[in-house]
């Protein structure tokens, strides 16, 4: 019989860096509303949205998740070959295959790490928070680059008065890494795919996609706005209660930046005190899927309105109908 050595599972984990990269070009509400039959006043009562970031013909997930996860290896002072695992959470890279991810490891420098690309759209910046979490307290890593790239515009409809105003490009990374004490909650996640159709990103036709045709994000606004508001609150619950802390420790809440009217909503339910710090990175940077998180969650921290040692509730929800919810320390 053959004695296989147990993993450490005393093992903490805790996100030791952050990094983003938001593209230079801003998109004004009155430069889409035109072609939806709308308005900048329409568009800001309905998600909050007043511009967001496009990127350009050069810029891609790769490029800018590059850019993101390099200042999150700087913030979290390792070198890029301690990196044993590198996951990109996207729905937005141009090749079905190679990964994403195995292209950053390799410009940033990750020549030890395993790569792969993690696909729960806008919940996946959580969802790799849960997955680097278990990797690293199962003893199989000690440093994750995690990042949410987005270049949403590309699979953008701009002539659907649904969506065409709300989503845009970034990139967030996080760096993390085995700690002294655990800087992660427990995961809260789930999916429900009966509800594909609510959020769905697929081709017309299958030629229309061996000829180049991009496939077209669309959405059933109503649907999965009810879903958000009906079902989210219960899971921030549920992480806050598997963290063993209440809406009155956080210092901050960091929702998916998907839409002003949801997170307020979701203020509401958990009953969050005014002392909480509300991330509403959404209005000047649009509906970013998987960067949101982390594009937000460093805009409160260079804002100095987070500081190191935090505690706040990230939660992210999207396509698939994928949630995923934990509280995690500030680095």
């Amino acid at each position: 019989m053959i004695n296989l050595p147990t993993a450490d599972l005393h093992t903490h984990s805790g996100i030791t860096g952050l990094g983003a990269y938001r593209p230079e070009r801003v998109v004004s509400n009155d430069e889409l509303a035109s072609r939806i039959d709308s308005s900048d006043q329409w568009i800001r009562e309905r998600t909050g949205i007043i511009e967001r970031r496009f990127a350009t013909a050069e810029e891609d997930v790769v490029t800018m998740g590059t850019h993101a996860g390099l200042e999150a290896i700087r913030d979290a002072k390792i070198d890029p070959s301690e990196i044993d695992v590198v996951i990109v959470a996207t729905f937005t890279h141009k090749y079905q295959t190679p990964s994403a991810s195995a292209e950053i490891a390799h410009l940033v420098g990750a020549v030890n790490a395993s790569a792969f690309d993690l696909g729960a759209a806008c919940a996946g910046f959580t969802y790799g928070i849960g997955v680097s979490d278990g990797l690293i307290r199962s003893g199989n890593a000690k440093n994750i680059l995690l990042v949410g790239s987005e270049k949403i515009s590309d699979f953008t409809d701009f002539d659907d008065r649904g969506t065409a105003f709300l989503f845009a490009d970034g990139a967030g990374a996080a760096v993390i890494s085995a700690t002294d004490v655990q800087g992660i909650g427990p995961t809260v996640w789930g999916a429900d795919g009966s509800s594909r159709d609510a959020i769905i990103m697929a081709p017309d036709s299958i030629a229309a996609g061996l000829q180049g045709v991009p496939s077209m994000l669309t959405m059933q606004g109503q649907q999965v706005f009810r879903w958000a508001v009906g079902s989210m609150g219960e899971i921030c619950e549920r992480a806050l209660s598997a963290a063993n802390i209440t809406a009155d420790d956080l210092v901050a809440f960091v929702p998916h930046q998907a839409n002003l009217r949801i997170t307020d909503a979701l203020i509401k339910r958990l009953h969050l005190p005014d002392s909480v710090v509300i991330a509403r990175d959404v209005t000047t940077s649009g509906n970013t899927s998987s960067a949101s998180i982390p594009l937000a969650l460093d805009t409160l921290r260079k804002s100095g309105s987070v500081r190191s040692g935090d505690p706040v509730l990230m939660i992210g929800f999207g396509a698939g109908l994928a949630f995923a919810a934990q509280v995690a320390l500030v680095p």
